[in-house]
């Protein structure tokens, strides 16, 4: 895994993009901190990939909400909506 600053990637972004190989993520950093990941998408297999990372990301949003149902003790019916609607967005 390699990171960049969003600087880096503007200036050097063919580069990077040579660079990345099929199984290295690279990680854009914002004023030092993690922004974006960046994957090598193996041939023939985008499908593949995109349903696996929006899988993840359900996942994400399904912990955040557990988090967030232990600290306030319930979600509604809408919050919970509200949450997987922004995580599908995302």
């Amino acid at each position: 895994m390699e990171f960049y600053s969003v600087d880096e990637l503007r200036s050097n972004a063919e580069s990077i993009l040579e660079g990345l190989s099929k199984d290295n993520d690279v990680i854009i950093t914002n004023n030092g901190k993690p922004y974006a990941v960046m994957m090598g998408i193996p041939e023939g297999r985008f499908d593949e990939t995109i349903r696996a990372l929006r899988q993840v990301k359900a996942l994400a949003a399904l912990e955040r909400m557990r988090s967030q149902t232990s600290a306030d003790g319930f979600m509604s019916d809408d919050e919970i909506e509200k949450a997987i609607g922004a995580a599908m967005e995302a």
